[in-house]
């Protein structure tokens, strides 16, 4: 079924509230971030899990920048569909808090990601789904580790101790059931 493109004004008005969304989160101003959705919903891919709701989303906006203060990103490309706006992004970060069962490693990370930002009839943004491979973020925040430095060597078992941890974690199960017509 061929679905019709919203006209230029709507585009553009989407564009604009996603480059701000960006912008705000660079910044950390959260509340004008959370702002952008009438209910906050961020969904993860690599990691399979959700989160939704105000609380939710300021915890993972939390955690995130413990694992990474000066997180930032670098836009590739801004494309549009019908209901979306498609980003693809460099994320960049130095890891110097826990991420998840990581301990800091002290090494940065330049990894290419795509977020959808979708929209519903009403032009609310609903939901900002997150793709990105975990195992290049890995790479880059384990390649710092010195494997002779048995302080590195205590660090490197730790991360994959929580890498394995996080590997048998349950995925969430709304990300389990999408189809065409449950996106």
């Amino acid at each position: 079924m061929p679905y019709a493109m919203p006209p230029e004004h709507v585009l553009q008005a989407r564009e604009k509230l996603v480059l701000d969304h960006f912008h705000d989160e660079v910044s950390q101003e959260w509340d004008d971030v959370l702002s952008t959705f009438p209910h906050p919903h961020y969904e993860l891919i690599a990691s399979m899990t959700v989160h939704d709701g105000d609380g939710e989303v300021r915890g993972y906006y939390h955690d995130t920048r413990v694992a990474f203060p000066d997180q930032n990103h670098e836009i590739i490309a801004l494309r549009h569909s019908h209901d979306a706006v498609i980003v693809e992004f460099w994320l960049l970060g130095t890891h110097l808090g826990r991420l998840g069962g990581i301990p800091a490693t002290g090494s940065r990370h330049r990894t290419r990601m795509t977020a959808y930002f979708i929209f519903d009839e009403n032009e609310n943004l609903v939901t900002e789904r997150i793709y990105f491979d975990q195992l290049t973020v890995v790479r880059q925040l384990l390649a710092g580790l010195n494997k002779r430095n048995p302080r590195d060597l205590i660090t490197l078992l730790r991360a994959v101790r929580g890498l394995l941890t996080a590997a048998g974690a349950e995925p969430d199960p709304r990300l389990l059931t999408a189809t065409k017509d449950n996106k």
